[in-house]
């Protein structure tokens, strides 16, 4: 399964891409949400991104959008994971297509959960 990491922090990118890793994810990695639609426009297809909130160019919300309006990838899984804890903000990403919420900081095991909720644990990972 592969993975889009998407943060403008060089060293959260690190640690999403290393936690999907020890779950068996290939990561590719983007630095903001145009980055990222330029990675998925090139022909890169994954299973999910974990989407920032907060970035530069373009925010993980924006992104959200724009992927949920693109029926060719209409089957990414996406998760946010962000700082943004208010219940306004998990509603709004959720409205505009987010699968899930993960609220920074978070342990390995957050991330394992979620996708074990999603049905996004690769087969040697489940229970």
């Amino acid at each position: 399964m592969k993975a889009l990491v998407i943060d403008d922090s060089r060293t959260m990118r690190r640690i999403v891409s290393s936690v999907l890793s020890d779950l068996g994810y290939e990561t590719v990695e983007a630095g903001d949400g145009q980055a990222a639609l330029d990675v998925l426009e090139s022909g890169t297809e994954v299973d999910l991104a974990c989407v920032d909130w907060n970035m530069p160019v373009m925010d993980g919300l924006t992104f959200v959008t724009e992927v949920r309006n693109r029926r060719e990838w209409k089957d990414i899984t996406l998760m946010m994971v962000t700082t943004e804890s208010e219940h306004g903000q998990i509603v709004r990403a959720l409205a505009a297509g987010a699968h899930e919420y993960v609220i920074k900081p978070f342990t390995p095991d957050a991330i394992r959960d979620k996708l074990e909720l999603l049905g996004l644990l690769p087969t040697e990972e489940r229970v």
